[in-house]
């Protein structure tokens, strides 16, 4: 088979092939990014797509136009406008499946071969592996206990990379936020550059503790960078509904691009989500969610400290479905990830959040496994990690957890 060259440097996404291994009831899995099921409105739904069939079933059923569903995009824009006061025109808002499909369509309208994109360390793999099939490098900056760090922001900034991908709201997979200072500091930095920023925002409505705070966008001119945003956290992930906002001559390119990948996204998976929220109180749902998601955070905090090895440091998150750890830079966590499996608990090692190799941390999902689940499951990484930092000769030096990672 003479495949094209941008399949040699691309692999398959570790986070899927891992999920395969998961599907034994037995195992524990931390492992897959998924919201709980236990919050899926699906009887909401239900209503939602007969009404739709319904009352428009021929509309609903046929090709549109590819921007998105008129009404469904007055619907983000409205909320943007009463949550953060932003003024986001829907003639600038573009419907994608997912958000994966918006970091598809940024990367096919704005990289050739060997352009920079700045991301964050650790980043968010499908960023990293959607870039890559366009040839990207990777520069970085780290994350800190405040956010990306702005020294190295500005640092790789002076190399005017094609775009600056970031997910300033409970990130994936850290679970790290920029507070407000920080926000603003990005939004400056960036006014003074050419480099596009990329803002991801699927976890935004996720805070489960802590103040609100705007998005980067809410600090800078709309015109020059890229808002993503996605009902997969607040809704429903298999609806694959995300959407772009942007101004109006990159719109123009994504509109284009769009186009020739799928004409549209679904026009009946619209219309069943835009019905869905005119009929139900999404506040009250996304309330809802947060409740669970905080109480199984904090589940899962509390049995780290009590289960993990003191060399452990973790993060501690107000928010989102994700927490981060990582070991003793001498302990592979690819090496605790094989014990753990075989002791049917699973998590993400920390290596393809990397672009440079690193391997020495971890992801843990906290939002899909009950707080019973949890409790075993963490009982039972923490009994794999003793045994292989006891292995390690300098497991000990690191220090205690108790204060969480500074990330």
């Amino acid at each position: 088979m003479r495949f094209s060259a941008r399949m040699a440097g691309v692999r398959r996404s570790y986070i899927r092939e891992i999920l395969k291994v998961t599907q034994n009831p037995e195992i524990i899995s931390f492992a897959g990014g998924l919201p709980s099921p236990d919050h899926f409105p699906a009887k909401a739904f239900a209503r939602a797509a007969t009404e739709v069939l319904e009352d428009s079933g021929a509309q609903a059923l046929q090709y549109s136009i590819t921007e998105g569903y008129p009404q469904l995009r007055e619907f983000i824009s409205e909320r943007y406008k009463n949550k953060w006061s932003m003024d986001v025109p829907v003639e600038n808002i573009l419907i994608t499946t997912g958000s994966q499909q918006g970091l598809d369509l940024m990367a096919k309208v704005m990289l050739d071969v060997g352009d920079d994109v700045l991301i964050e360390r650790p980043g968010y793999l499908g960023a990293i592996q959607a870039f890559s099939l366009y040839g990207a490098n990777f520069l970085t900056a780290s994350l800190g206990p405040h956010g990306i760090d702005l020294v190295e922001l500005a640092e790789q900034l002076r190399a005017r990379p094609k775009l600056f991908y970031a997910v300033p709201s409970f990130q994936n997979p850290s679970g790290a936020t920029y507070d407000a200072h920080t926000r603003r500091e990005v939004a400056r930095l960036m006014e003074n550059s050419d480099t596009i920023l990329v803002e991801d925002n699927p976890y935004g409505e996720l805070r489960f503790k802590g103040e609100d705070v705007p998005p980067v966008r809410a600090f800078l001119d709309g015109e020059r960078m890229a808002l993503m945003g996605s009902f997969s956290k607040i809704a429903s992930p298999g609806m694959r509904i995300g959407w772009i906002a942007t101004g109006s001559e990159l719109m123009h390119k994504l509109v284009t691009a769009k186009q020739a990948s799928d004409l549209h996204t679904s026009i009946f998976a619209q219309r069943v989500l835009h019905r869905f929220l005119e009929t139900n109180d999404l506040d009250a749902h996304i309330a809802m969610i947060r409740k669970t998601y905080g109480e199984r955070r904090d589940v899962m905090v509390a049995a780290m400290k009590r289960e993990f090895p003191e060399e452990v440091r973790f993060t501690e998150p107000e928010g989102g479905m994700f927490l981060w750890g990582e070991l003793p830079k001498d302990v592979d966590s690819e090496e605790v990830f094989n014990k753990a499996i075989a002791s049917k608990v699973a998590f993400v090692p920390g290596r393809p959040f990397y672009v440079d190799g690193t391997d020495n941390a971890f992801r843990l999902n906290f939002s899909n496994s009950t707080p019973e689940r949890i409790e075993e499951g963490i009982t039972r990484m923490g009994r794999c990690l003793k045994e292989v930092l006891a292995k390690s000769s300098k497991g000990a030096a690191a220090p205690a957890n108790d204060a969480g990672l500074d990330i």
